[in-house]
């Protein structure tokens, strides 16, 4: 039983809010330090950090702190220069993060980078351009950046000098955080950078170690080895200081360099220890624990707290009116369409049709109200909320009058969508996460019994699938049409009646059938199927895909009920005597053409809600009767020709559907999605809207709204000019506390709700929100929310468990022009030249590379003097020109000598970015090594992901490689999706016949495209999710050895879900992956090599790729035990007797 409740919104959301909202003045109040600070750094008497997003200076004894920069970008990773004169730190001032110097007594910061930063990257990421420290010599920054890699993992660290001019990577091909010894000879370093992943006690492939490297002689050596992370060095005299989680918590710790010697300094157990940072002068640790500040002092072991109070003005937990027509989460139209019900940013609205204001119904900055649906009778609109801390159904008026009323309550764990009133508005039909599906009471009430009284639920009917299902009521609600999942994994058809609670399968297992809908008549239940099939035919292999295969249906509800299209015959009209035709018109009460009052049509009065419900009670008769006896083979397809549809409705005399487009990988269909009128008595469809991205039906059947982009258009299904909805009046009154208390409570219910393992890994879920939560109180930022938020689901030890995006104000990025080339500085001309030039594959726009464009004629070596006329001085970096350039062509003035009187100008077309043509020029130095240690026997391909790249790079590849007798399959830096079993499929095929033909000297195989050879695949460490599922699948399949280092380990699957209030998004890991045997595999592990190799700084440096070399060499071996090639044409034939 559901007992209902009626509360004053209010008193709902203090309640809930008590916590955390109210710890904000409290800590105003008591004089209570400032938390949240974020990456410190110590020099002297004075500490740098970040808080809401600007860096702050302190005493290091702590007291109230100075704002040193102050921008609506962010300003992160403060490091002193070793005098302390200067800092510098990365900062988003042009929009990207950059590298800046600003002095420590203040003033304006220079800019030090000028190559555009990856970005914006989601929080997992961290950030482009991140400074970690100085060069002893204090002249230049050290940094690392993404700028010369293709993947995400792939970062390295770089030198940039204050004076200016171009940075200097350190050799190392890859890096994460580092170092520079106290000589500036060696450089202590991880070569894999995983700093911000949302992911505790991680132990798979991507764990980082330490290593040192000597800049001059490129050796370098392992100093940690554990199978969990050691990150964060700090060279300080003869010692490397690091952080590790090797006991499960982020501590301190020290590695002797001369005798290997480890210790640890810290012993904390419930906060990590993060970001530390050194005062190398000083002997003094400064790092980040439970968002406030600690000292550890390395002369006496001892650490100790450093209190600070940092004198914000709170800028962003400013209240204000904001604009939330771009956040509609949801929509529904009132019956006669004359307002539609918004949900957006937690709020719901309804906007008039055309005059009237714009009405917020509800006013909840501290709830999620959403799904809006209008009854039938027009009164009321239903929606969900979160105001008492769990998702409930609830009832409001439209009017805006009175108190909502809460119809469930106690719904613990039920995210209640999809709400669907029954036409006497007595009752909703919704869906949860679960898949379950029921029925609420929802009948209006008098008197006492308003708010009190049970309030039925009926459970339907489970389904198994993630994503719901679709329903329809009866044309009297007396019974519900139901989508229901199958263990093949098809969906099919199902009415449940509600007097006697029964659900009875109406269509076969055997058939995809989905999206049920009743006739308005009573007469049909229409519905969408896949089972009849004319499939399409690969290009590149003898290979099916069913493509616009989906018809639709019409199932005749009773025995009796006349086929919906009967064979037609014209025959001659005979006219009635017209004043007798006048006479039965009069009888019977016709009034217009349509036999209603017009005048009701045009009262745009909203005060009385009778003006816009339908009152008609349908007819109690046959409406609602079905046989269901036969009922299977009632079915008739409509006259339409199969294809992509993805929305279904009816109307009377009509049927509105939705067509889609096909679905690609890397590219939008031509075909966007376009709803369609079809006209029962015509038997032809008009097209209404194209490029819709959803749509709803009024209660009368007259009207549709439709969403296009970002607005909403409301026309009619008979078809006519559209009129588009104004959302101007969209707007919310933000309280940024109790949106961010919302947004944690929201995401942490997530977790509960949604998470793949209900018993949250073992761990106290109830716990780790108390642990946090007091943080709320002091977030400044909405990036500072992502982090507290991001740092209590890391706890769950699990992977894709990401927290991402939000509301907050952040300066355009830049659009640079780029030329797919790298310059050096030639000392004694004082000009630049181009040291690199990439060359592409023009042919290929994703690989196009401007500079080796036809006419053009530059080449590495030649001259830059110029850029858009603006001369290019030594002491200019020529990408703050190439920054600067705006769009369009750019004039470039070079030359193959540095003498300018040679110059010529040169018109090119620049790109945006020239990551996939570093992608392209490793993949072909990959190849190029495979094809010279094989020679020519062994084909190469590399898949960068599981979704469009990797599938297009597969498919560009491996066809034309079939006749090679081997292949390396490549997955290094894959960074997953889901297209692994594709591959896998393929790989797995083998040659079961061959075919000859006359007068051809080739042979084909059967199945068609068949590796013959022998396969070998090659990981890495950021081989990842998807990318491990393909390596544990090419093993389990028998395909092949697989060499390399162990790969990434995560492999718990996520879906898309609705977007948080404020528009930001949380994934939670829903889907493990298991063996065939029924055990869970990959995930907090990865998947070994069977031979593992380590690809050494100076091997790359030197042109070579251990790695491959040995997967060549594993090829070689099998080819001369067991050669690969097909065999040739036999003798022919003689059959004579």
């Amino acid at each position: 039983m559901i007992v209902p409740r009626q509360v004053p919104r209010a008193t709902l959301c203090a309640t809930l809010l008590a916590v955390t909202v109210l710890a904000a003045p409290a800590r105003a109040q008591t004089g209570e330090p400032t938390r949240l600070l974020r990456f410190p750094d110590l020099s002297g008497d004075r500490i740098a950090f970040t808080y809401a997003g600007d860096i702050w200076l302190s005493s290091a004894d702590g007291g109230t702190a100075t704002r040193l920069t102050s921008h609506p970008g962010l300003e992160l990773f403060a490091r002193f220069s070793p005098d302390g004169s200067q800092i510098a730190f990365t900062g988003q001032y042009d929009g990207d993060e950059q590298v800046y110097v600003v002095d420590t007594a203040g003033g304006a910061p220079r800019q030090l980078t000028f190559y555009p930063a990856a970005g914006p990257l989601a929080p997992r990421w961290g950030y482009d351009y991140q400074v970690y420290g100085w060069s002893p010599d204090g002249k230049s920054v050290l940094f690392r950046s993404l700028r010369d890699g293709w993947d995400l993992g792939d970062t390295k660290l770089f030198l940039v000098d204050t004076a200016g001019g171009l940075p200097r990577p350190l050799p190392m091909p890859e890096s994460g955080g580092g170092d520079l010894s106290p000589d500036g000879q060696r450089v202590v370093y991880s070569p894999v950078t995983r700093d911000f992943r949302h992911w505790k006690r991680y132990e798979g492939g991507w764990a980082q170690d330490l290593w040192i490297l000597d800049i001059d002689s490129l050796e370098s050596i392992q100093v940690t080895d554990h199978k969990r992370s050691d990150r964060d060095p700090m060279w300080i005299g003869d010692t490397i200081y690091f952080s590790s989680d090797r006991d499960g918590t982020l501590n301190l710790y020290a590695y002797e360099v001369d005798s290997g010697e480890l210790s640890q300094l810290t012993n904390e157990h419930q906060w990590d220890v993060r970001w530390p940072s050194a005062d190398k002068a000083n002997r003094r640790i400064v790092y980040e624990k439970a968002g406030s500040l600690e000292i550890f002092d390395l002369a006496s072991g001892a650490a100790r707290p450093v209190p600070i109070h940092v004198p914000t003005d709170q800028l962003a937990r400013r209240p204000g009116r904001v604009s939330a027509a771009n956040q509609v989460s949801g929509f529904s139209l009132s019956p006669k369409a004359k307002r539609a019900a918004f949900s957006a940013r937690g709020d719901i609205f309804t906007v008039p049709a055309e005059h009237g204001p714009t009405r917020n119904l509800t006013h909840s900055s501290g709830a999620n109200d959403r799904d809006p649906a209008w009854s039938p009778e027009g009164r009321r609109i239903a929606f969900t909320s979160d105001q008492t801390g769990e998702t409930e159904i609830w009832a409001v008026s439209q009017d805006g009058s009175g108190e909502a009323l809460q119809l469930t309550e106690g719904s613990l764990g039920r995210h209640y969508n999809n709400l669907l009133w029954s036409p006497k508005s007595d009752r909703i039909a919704f869906i949860d996460q679960q898949g379950r599906l029921g029925i609420v009471d929802a009948s209006v009430r008098s008197g006492d019994d308003a708010a009190a009284g049970p309030r039925d639920i009926i459970e339907v009917a489970d389904d198994p699938r993630p994503f719901g299902t679709s329903y329809d009521w009866s044309p009297n609600g007396d019974y519900l049409a139901v989508e229901l999942g199958d263990p093949n994994e098809f969906a099919s058809i199902h009415i449940f009646e509600v007097e006697s609670r029964t659900l009875t399968r109406v269509t076969s297992e055997l058939w995809n059938d989905f999206f049920p809908v009743f006739d308005p008549g009573g007469d049909y239940l229409y519905f969408f199927s896949d089972r009849q099939f004319v499939p399409q035919i690969g290009s590149f292999e003898y290979n099916y895909a069913a493509d616009r295969e989906t018809y639709l249906y019409a199932l005749a509800l009773r025995e009796d009920t006349p086929h919906p299209f009967p064979p037609r015959s014209d025959e001659v009209e005979i006219e009635e005597d017209e004043e007798e035709d006048g006479k039965d018109d009069a009888e019977n009460g016709e009034n217009g053409e349509n036999g209603e009052n017009e005048a009701d049509d045009d009262d745009d009065s909203d005060d009385d809600p009778d003006n816009d419900s339908d009152n008609d009670e349908p007819e109690e008769d046959e409406r609602d009767r079905i046989d269901l006896d036969g009922l299977a083979q009632r079915i008739a397809r409509f006259p339409l020709e199969a294809d992509n549809y993805i929305g279904l409705g009816a109307a009377e005399g009509k049927v509105l559907y939705v067509r889609g487009g096909a679905g690609y990988l890397g590219r939008s269909s031509d075909i966007q999605p376009e709803v369609f009128s079809y006209d029962l008595k015509k038997r032809e469809g008009k097209s209404l809207a194209k490029g819709i991205g959803g749509l709803v039906l009024s209660g009368d059947g007259k009207k549709l709204l439709v969403r296009e982009g970002r607005s909403y258009r409301l026309l009619d299904v008979g078809g006519g000019p559209a009129k588009t909805l104004s959302l101007a009046g969209l707007t919310v009154d933000r309280v940024p506390a109790e949106e961010w208390a919302q947004i944690f409570e929201e995401v942490w219910r997530r977790f509960r709700d949604f998470f793949y393992a209900p018993n949250m890994h073992g761990y106290d879920w109830e716990a780790l929100r108390e642990q946090y939560r007091p943080l709320l109180a002091h977030v400044g930022h909405r990036s500072d929310l992502n982090y507290v938020m991001s740092e209590m689901v890391a706890e769950l030890n699990v992977s894709h468990a990401y927290v991402s995006g939000g509301d907050y104000e952040a300066p355009d990025r830049p659009r640079a022009a780029l030329l797919g080339a790298r310059f050096e500085l030639d000392e004694d001309a004082g000009r630049y030249r181009f040291s690199r030039i990439f060359e592409g594959q023009n042919e290929e726009p994703r690989y196009r590379s401007p500079l080796t464009e036809i006419g053009i004629g530059i080449e590495s070596g030649d001259y830059l003097f110029a850029i858009q006329g603006r001369e290019l001085t030594p002491d200019t970096n020529p990408f703050q020109l190439l920054r600067e350039a705006g769009r369009g062509p750019l004039e470039l003035t070079v030359g193959s000598s540095p003498d300018r009187g040679e110059a010529r100008n040169v018109l090119v077309d620049p790109i945006a970015s020239e990551d996939a043509l570093i992608y392209l020029a490793w993949t072909e130095r990959s190849r190029g090594i495979v094809e010279e240690l094989g020679g020519g026997r062994i084909g190469y391909l590399h898949i960068p992901d599981m979704s469009a790249s990797g599938i297009r790079e597969w498919i560009k590849w491996y066809y034309g490689q079939v006749r090679k007798e081997a292949l390396v399959v490549d997955v290094r830096s894959n960074g997953g999706g889901n297209v692994s079993p594709m591959i896998i499929e393929r790989l797995r095929r083998e040659t079961l016949m061959l075919d000859f033909e006359r007068n051809r000297d080739s042979v084909d195989t059967s199945p068609g495209g068949v590796f013959h050879g022998h396969l070998v695949c090659v990981i890495d460490e950021d081989t990842a999710s998807d990318g491990d599922q393909f390596a544990y699948q090419f093993r389990r399949a028998g395909l092949g050895p697989i060499v390399g280092k162990r790969s990434w380990g995560g492999v718990v699957g996520i879906y898309g879900r609705a977007p948080l209030i404020d528009g930001g998004s949380v994934n939670v890991p829903e889907a493990g992956s298991a063996d065939p045997e029924g055990n869970w595999v990959i995930e907090g592990y990865g998947v070994d090599p069977d031979i593992e190799v380590t690809n050494l700084p100076r091997d790359i440096l030197d042109g070579r790729d251990p790695q491959l070399e040995r997967a060549v060499d594993l090829m070689l071996e099998k080819l001369a035990e067991d050669p690969r090639t097909l065999p040739g044409r036999p003798a022919d034939p003689i059959k004579t007797p």
